[in-house]
Formats: structure tokens, C-alpha cells, sequence
């Protein structure tokens, strides 16, 4: 007899936004709070009627209260500011066991088992500065060399690391953990700018990754700033750009940068403090100057497309080999099954059946339908190295 799943009752009232109180009032209190909370602490087990209520209020299979929960998050590093409620961090923590448990379901579908390699090994990193030298070593064994990083995302992604993106509120930033002790995962608010989502993503990767041995939260916090900075824009280029000694750099080349880069302008200042490029005194008169803009509205921005597509290539390749159904791809993306099924046949929302009709417009103006068919002489002509087969 299938058992009910206490844990799947709890991450559904959370994803749908209820507090238990609020999905008392939901139920209109034909199921109390107290009965509530020992239904998701697994002591008590709620009836068949109820089961169905729950389905219905929370937009969930009653199916669903009897799967096994698959993952496991290990030790989280989040990044929030001051002001995220608990309970705000416990939905952010939902969001992304939920959106882990459907990507690594797909990839258990088409039997496809992660095998990440720390690309830094296991060494202490005892100083900030180290996490320069990191950065360096990671972009040697990915072979990235060090060119812009067109899309981060889907860089990390193929090198094995999992990057889910959350709504939440602008207090949170980001976190990294790892599933099952092998699965690194970084998660990046989704409502970010380009830049920032780039930023946050391998800031992330660093505290995956490297080995910290720093004596307080801010300094590991910095060493990993550090990390994506050098990832982001490497030594190398920064001073190709910027030059060695600066005593002031203008907006425009920040903003150039930032358009080639994708690399915030604030960000580029801080390389350059950090490779001793400018002083810190035109650090923090620069500092000053953005306060009052921190988004850097009208400043630039990056061009490049900044996310995964490898999720729904997977999802795609099971359709097309009859393994889901359509609706059962939808509810593993998180689609509905209208948008699922628009993406999946490649469906523009737009009537151009002319376009790519024989008989519209578009074809019928530049084609007649007498035209002669090309002989070999035809193409000798257009080719004179061309022999028939």
C-alpha cells in the first residue's frame, strides 16, 4: 500500500504560498492547524478525503503525497540581506528542491548520472588573493582561455554543475549546496540583471569549489567576490583594456567592458582595485559617484543570452521517443500544458503558414511553375569541378 509522504505535504503548502494557518482558512477549517502540522511531521496520516482537498487547494495529483521525496540538500551557503524572513528562505529552499527533483528526474529518465571533478582539487585557500589563482585554474581545465564567457550558465552546466533560477525577493542573492553530496548546485535569483545573474552564479561556483580556510564569513564572502571577478574579466584582459597604472577611468570604457565582458561596471572597478591598478581612494570616490545608481540604469548592458536551454532539450528528446507523455513533460518543466505544447512544436504564436507554404505568397511571387529543371550542363556551368554521379 503506497505510504503518504509528510514531506510532500509540507513543500506543496510552501510552494503554493500557505502558512499553516492560511491553509487551515483554505480548508475552511474541516481540518484544523494542530492536524495540519502532524500530517507534515509524519504523526498522524490524513484520511483519503482530505488527501483529495489538499490536491485540490494546493494544485498538486493526490498522486503526488505518495512519491518518495528524491533529493537531499546538503550544508547550504545562502547569501541573503537583512530583512529575509524565515520563512521567505524556507520557500526559496522549497523552490529549489522542487525544480531539482524534475531536472534530476529527466536526467534519470535517459540515464544520464552527473560526475562532477573539482576542477581545484582539495587545497586549502588561506588567503584571498589565492582565489585569483583559482579562478585561473578553473578556466585552464574548462579550456575557456580567456575570452568573455558568453554565457555562464550554460558553461557551468556542461561542465556538471547544476544552475537552478528562483523568484524571490530582492533580499536574496543567492546559495550553493550540494545533492547528494556529488551534485553541486548554485541558485541564482531569477529577477537579477544579466550581470548580476553572471556575478552571482560564480560566486556560488567559488564556494563549491574552493577550499576556504578564511577566519570570518566577510573574508570568504570577499574571496569569492574575488573569483568571479577574475573569472568574469581574468588579469590578463584587465590590463589589456585598462592598463597597468590608472588614475581615473572613464564611464565609457566601463561601459564598454561591461557590453563585452558582462561584467558590471562596479565589478570592473573593483578588479582594478584589486590588481592594484587604481588606488583606493579613486575606489571610493567612484563608490560615491554609482551610489545613487547601484543598478546602473542607462549604463550598458550585456547582449549576450544568459541561460540554460539543456533542461528542455532532455525533456524534448523523451517526447520525441515516445517516454512522456506531452502532460507529463509539461508538469516536469513546470509548464502548462499549452505552453509546453506552443514550445514543443516550435509554435511562434504568429499565422505564417504563407511563409512556409508552396502556394503563399512568399514562395508563389519568386517562383513560377513552369520553371526548367538545372541539366549537368547547368551545373558544370555554374561549377566547372563538378562531375555527376
Amino acid at each position: 500500500m503506497p505510504i503518504f509522504n509528510s514531506e510532500r505535504l509540507r513543500s506543496a503548502r510552501l510552494l503554493a504560498g500557505f502558512s499553516l494557518r492560511q491553509l487551515e482558512e483554505q480548508l475552511s477549517f474541516r481540518v484544523t492547524y494542530n492536524s495540519i502540522s502532524k500530517y507534515e511531521k509524519g504523526q498522524m496520516q490524513p484520511d483519503p478525503g482530505t488527501i483529495i482537498k489538499f490536491s485540490q487547494i494546493l494544485k498538486v495529483t493526490p498522486g503526488y503525497f505518495f512519491e518518495p521525496s528524491t533529493i537531499q540538500l546538503g550544508a547550504i551557503n545562502f547569501r541573503k540581506r537583512n530583512g529575509l524572513s524565515e520563512g521567505e528562505i524556507e520557500l526559496i529552499k522549497e523552490k529549489t528542491k522542487d525544480k531539482l527533483e524534475r531536472y534530476i528526474e529527466i536526467e534519470r529518465l535517459l540515464n544520464i548520472s552527473s560526475s562532477f571533478s573539482n576542477p581545484v582539487g582539495r587545497k586549502q585557500v588561506k588567503e584571498i588573493e589565492k582565489a585569483e589563482e583559482m579562478a585561473e585554474i578553473v578556466r585552464f581545465e574548462w579550456g575557456l582561455g580567456t575570452n568573455p564567457i558568453q554565457n555562464v550558465i550554460e558553461m557551468l552546466e556542461e561542465n556538471e554543475v547544476k544552475v537552478i533560477e528562483v523568484d524571490g525577493s530582492e533580499k536574496f542573492d543567492g546559495l550553493s549546496t550540494y545533492v547528494d553530496r556529488k551534485i553541486p548546485v548554485a541558485v541564482v535569483n531569477e529577477s537579477f540583471s544579466i550581470e548580476r545573474k553572471r556575478f552571482t552564479v560564480l560566486h556560488e561556483l567559488g564556494h563549491l569549489i574552493m577550499n576556504l580556510q578564511l577566519e570570518s564569513e566577510k573574508k570568504k564572502e570577499d574571496a569569492c567576490h574575488r573569483f568571479a571577478g577574475a573569472m568574469l574579466f581574468p588579469k590578463e584582459e584587465v590590463i589589456k583594456a585598462i592598463g597597468e597604472k590608472r588614475s581615473n577611468i572613464a564611464m565609457g570604457e566601463l561601459v564598454t567592458i561591461k557590453e563585452e565582458y558582462g561584467v558590471s561596471i562596479q565589478a570592473t572597478m573593483r578588479r582594478a582595485l584589486d590588481l592594484g591598478i587604481i588606488a583606493p581612494l579613486t575606489y571610493r570616490q567612484f563608490c560615491i559617484r554609482i551610489a545613487g545608481n547601484k543598478r546602473e540604469e542607462g549604463l550598458g548592458s550585456y547582449k549576450g543570452d544568459e541561460k540554460s536551454r539543456r533542461l528542455m532539450q532532455l525533456v524534448f528528446r523523451l517526447v520525441s521517443e515516445n517516454v512522456l507523455s506531452l502532460d507529463k513533460a509539461a508538469a516536469l518543466t513546470g509548464l502548462s500544458f499549452a505552453e509546453f505544447n506552443s514550445v514543443f512544436h516550435g509554435s511562434t504564436g504568429d499565422d505564417d503558414s504563407d511563409i512556409y507554404s508552396p502556394n503563399g505568397t512568399a514562395f508563389s511571387t519568386a517562383w513560377g511553375d513552369n520553371e526548367p529543371e538545372y541539366s549537368v550542363d547547368d551545373l558544370k556551368t555554374i561549377n566547372p569541378h563538378y562531375e555527376s554521379r
